[in-house]
């Protein structure tokens, strides 16, 4: 069975990390059950794998901290859902490819549940939303803005980080980054866009949509 955690308050992320990696070890030993954590840290950066120096536009404004996920820059802060995703890769066909693209679906299907559309871009970390009535790009396709990061480590074949998705984060946090080196397209949540969406919602639908789309391990 996946345990789920939910944690109140701000999580320190140095916290986070000792967990996860403990966690991910158990898992591939033996010790424990996988294990989905959802919490929110306080504000802070991170640097992915792939993250470039030129796209860390305020270096002074929050913590930075690099972390060997992947992806590029990311923030997060209160009013964000973090996910974090401790499952057995290994027994779940060993297809990371397959692994990422069930985790964007279940962000895809969670949002559904509050009429929202998700999209996934090619060339573009994460999830995306539409905004007709926003001005279109300069190359004239209709705007998008990002709702939903995903970056993830495996470790044995147990994944950890995961993803994130903004609820009622302060956006204008974003701007001290070049969220995952996209510089064309803005970030989003769900009360920006004009939906009453707390915290417990959005768990709610998350654990509903988790068994829909990945579900216990084989």
């Amino acid at each position: 069975m996946v345990e789920w955690i939910v944690s109140d308050g701000l999580t320190a992320y140095d916290q986070a990390v000792a967990f996860m990696e403990t966690r991910a070890a158990d898992i591939a030993a033996g010790r424990a059950g996988e294990c989905v954590w959802l919490l929110e840290h306080p504000p802070l950066y991170t640097a992915g794998t792939s993250a470039r120096a030129s796209d860390l536009t305020d270096p002074h404004r929050f913590p930075v901290i690099p972390t060997r996920r992947g992806g590029q820059y990311t923030y997060h802060g209160p009013g964000q859902r973090v996910v974090y995703v401790m499952l057995d890769v290994g027994a779940r066909g060993r297809d990371v490819r397959r692994f990422v693209q069930q985790l964007e679906r279940w962000v895809i299907a969670a949002l559904a549940e509050f009429n929202v559309t998700g999209h996934i871009r090619d060339g573009r970390v994460g999830v995306w939303v539409e905004r007709p009535e926003k001005p279109r790009t300069a190359s004239g396709a209709m705007a998008e803005d990002k709702i939903a990061a995903i970056g993830i480590r495996l470790r044995r074949w147990v994944s950890f980080h995961g993803l994130s998705i903004n609820v009622d984060p302060d956006l204008e946090h974003f701007s001290g980054i070049v969220p995952c080196g996209i510089s064309d397209h803005g970030v989003t949540s769900l009360v920006d866009l004009g939906l009453p969406v707390t915290m417990g919602d959005v768990d709610t639908a998350l654990r509903r949509s988790f068994d829909r789309v990945i579900g216990e391990r084989p």
